[in-house]
């Protein structure tokens, strides 16, 4: 317990200086003086208000110590000041998620619930009604996240006018980017959890419980529905951290303001600690959620407990 609890530690820790490193040689590599950026330009201030920006925020050191004060800012969770707003780094996260929380997670809990039913109801049955589900979801698949969000809008905000076109109002603004986040993590979702539970229908237990008397609603509730949520909750794990880092596009198609927001504006100010505070916040994500997705593993599946005791 002990040596596995140091190698988890010594992983998150290796995942995290990672993260902070990519982040520092892409933010160098890319061309551009954050500090005329953020002043307006060479003609907008004087080279010597310039010179006290560059002081305030560190640039004027050698790049090697720019580095060093970075990770070690960055590992004990110290992120600064933005550039930009001012103010600290994890206040402007804090405040942005407060925003892209409710989106992430309505749409994750929708996708989840729309792949379960189709394919409890698909699943080895009705042929005609999967192949549909089946050409649906490749559709979704491959159809851009703000193309979806723009045939929304177009219907449901500009010509039936049921809901806001943009902002952050109450909860009927959530409504439509929820439904154009979740479409596409349940065309994946339900393919995945169609196929585990066809393939679990097939082993030898099924017929066995199938020879007890239990019905098919219940064989597939109780007992199919369990083994195929070992491979989903792996890439439920996965898609969760890729909707919390990934709604940029829908967040700046329905005008929302969130983690999108400020990542595209740390992008395009260089915004150094803003856009490093959003690294490894989405690095520290996928570490935490791929240990919580071993811990539903041993609920879901006995059998790994015994093999670990």
């Amino acid at each position: 317990m002990l040596r596995t609890g140091v190698q988890r530690l010594l992983t998150i820790l290796a995942v995290l200086w990672g993260a902070a490193t990519l982040t520092f040689i892409a933010l160098k590599l890319i061309p551009g003086d954050p500090v005329l950026i953020l002043s307006g330009g060479s003609n907008v201030v004087d080279d010597a208000f310039r010179a006290t920006l560059t002081r305030q925020f560190g640039l004027d050191q050698p790049l090697w110590l720019q580095y060093v004060h970075y990770c070690a800012r960055a590992l004990v969770g110290n992120f600064g000041e933005s550039y930009q707003y001012r103010q600290p780094v994890t206040e402007v996260i804090a405040a942005a998620l407060r925003q892209t929380l409710p989106l992430a997670l309505s749409a994750l809990l929708l996708a989840l619930a729309l792949a379960t039913l189709n394919a409890l109801a698909t699943a080895g049955r009705w042929p005609y009604l999967r192949n549909f589900f089946a050409g649906l979801e490749l559709c979704l698949l491959s159809t851009p996240v703000y193309w979806l969000g723009i045939i929304l809008l177009s219907l449901f905000s500009f010509q039936l006018h049921w809901f806001p076109v943009m902002g952050n109002d109450g909860w009927l603004s959530l409504v439509l980017p929820v439904i154009a986040l979740s479409l596409p993590l349940t065309a994946i979702l339900s393919q995945i959890l169609r196929d585990g539970l066809e393939q679990a229908l097939l082993q030898p237990f099924a017929l066995t419980i199938r020879s007890r008397g239990a019905g098919e609603t219940r064989l597939r509730l109780r007992h199919g529905l369990r083994h195929a949520a070992l491979a989903a909750s792996t890439l439920t794990g996965t898609l969760l951290a890729n909707v919390l880092s990934g709604s940029i596009l829908t967040e700046t198609v329905f005008g929302r303001a969130g983690i999108g927001k400020i990542t595209l504006q740390a992008i395009a100010s260089r915004d150094m600690p803003l856009i490093l505070g959003i690294v490894m916040l989405s690095a520290l994500l996928f570490v935490v959620i791929n240990l919580l997705v071993d811990a539903i593993y041993l609920l879901v599946d006995p059998r790994l407990r015994t093999r670990r005791l």
